[in-house]
């Protein structure tokens, strides 16, 4: 989970220059059952910046838009629950569950970590905000399994156990979820976690889950990532690297932006997070987006999708941490033959022929422009070419005395 150190000022739709470190976001074994009345520990400070935030520079929300934005998609952030008050989670966040606190509706979060996962997924545009979601049109439905965090370099908070985040699971399914974010990870392997997952899997639902922070303390096997039909997520920074902290392993599908990521705070106001955490949701965001696009595609179609359409990374894959490479939301959604990194799978979907309707568009316009310039081009020359003849035939004729032929 992020590391907190003060509490949030909730004045304003501003971003904050707080940096938060690298941290695991891990459901342990037996979590802390005490139920507070309130949060006990303060969230981290928002404060004021302007500029758009580099995952935004490089996958422009305003590019899909046209093509699709999440509409009639439901993403299950299985996390430490949702604000649906900020200002632009406002409308997007379903009534869920809490299995931290029973009775509550995932609506209360004390750790500020799931409401900076769900903005990446679906904040909406706001005035004078940089910062807007990936698949804006989606709808968030908040399962609350933890409130951990990190304070004064001291872990804090309450988690629940293995097989009640397995109940987490099923109950996003059951309750219609078609994605599942899952920035949590578990270092053991649990068979209630590894069935709930295969329950997710068979019921045709993407889940996609953080590979874990652990990368310089023995990179332990994470867990769902771990999991086969799970996409394991990465993460890189600005510079397209991968982060220092992001695990390596097999688990790791692919990377997006987890270093230096603005997420909308709790109440209102942005942080500054970093954490395979937060590249994960790029990805749920980007399922969504194909979830509405293209509605025919399976879950694991959804899944080869979006390797096979990954950017190439600087580095190498599987074994350095980047898997086929940096995800590529616009080549996911459009692109339909070719384009496949090395070592990615063949995505059948692939050979689906529909394409961007604005790429369709000039593809037609060019067509026009181009049979316009064949017809003129073959009037000017037929026109030449008679030019030509009479200029060489009618002198020709009236030096002979040709005259027209009479009647037979």
């Amino acid at each position: 989970m992020s590391r907190s150190i003060t509490r949030p000022v909730l004045a304003g739709l501003a971003a904050s220059l707080l940096t938060v470190p690298a941290l695991p976001t891990v459901v342990v074994a037996a979590g802390l059952r005490a139920a507070p009345a309130a949060c006990a520990t303060p969230l981290a400070p928002v404060r004021p910046v302007a500029a758009t935030p580099w995952p935004q520079q490089r996958y422009d929300p305003a590019r899909l838009a046209p093509l699709a934005t999440g509409a009639g998609v439901t993403v299950a952030v299985v996390d430490s629950g949702v604000d649906r008050v900020h200002p632009q989670l406002a409308g997007r966040v379903l009534a869920g569950t809490d299995l931290l606190d029973p009775g509550g509706d995932g609506g209360r979060d004390c750790a500020g970590h799931g409401t900076g996962v769900a903005s990446i997924i679906a904040a909406a545009p706001h005035a004078d905000v940089a910062f807007r979601g990936l698949a804006p049109g989606a709808r968030i439905l908040p399962v609350r399994v933890s409130e951990q965090q990190v304070v004064q370099g001291r872990e804090s908070g309450r988690t629940v156990s293995a097989d009640e985040f397995a109940r987490a699971i099923r109950w996003a399914v059951d309750h219609d979820a078609d994605v599942v974010n899952l920035s949590v990870v578990l270092y053991a392997d649990d068979p209630d976690v590894r069935a709930a997952v295969r329950y997710a899997v068979d019921r045709n639902v993407v889940l996609v889950a953080a590979a874990g922070n652990l990368r310089d303390s023995g990179n332990p096997r994470p867990f769902p990532a771990g999991y086969d039909g799970v996409l394991g997520v990465g993460a890189i920074g600005a510079d397209g690297g991968r982060a220092t902290f992001s695990q390596t392993g097999p688990y790791v599908d692919l990377v997006a932006p987890g270093s230096e990521v603005l997420t909308a705070a709790p109440g209102a106001g942005h942080h500054r997070v970093e954490g395979t955490s937060y590249a994960a949701p790029f990805v749920a965001a980007t399922a969504a987006l194909l979830r509405e696009y293209r509605p025919e595609l399976t879950a694991a179609q959804v899944v080869e999708r979006i390797i096979a359409t990954a950017d190439p990374a600087p580095g190498a894959g599987r074994g350095g941490g980047y898997g086929a490479g940096v995800l590529n939301p616009y080549r996911a959604v459009t692109e339909t033959s070719g384009g496949r990194p090395a070592g990615a799978q063949p995505v059948a979907a692939l050979a689906d022929d529909r394409a961007d309707p604005a790429q369709l568009a000039r593809q037609t316009r060019r067509a026009a422009a181009r049979d316009r310039a064949l017809l003129v081009g073959a009037v000017v020359g037929m026109t030449a070419v008679t030019v030509a003849l009479l200029a060489l035939v009618v002198p020709r004729g009236a030096r002979r005395r040709w005259r027209p032929a009479g009647p037979a």
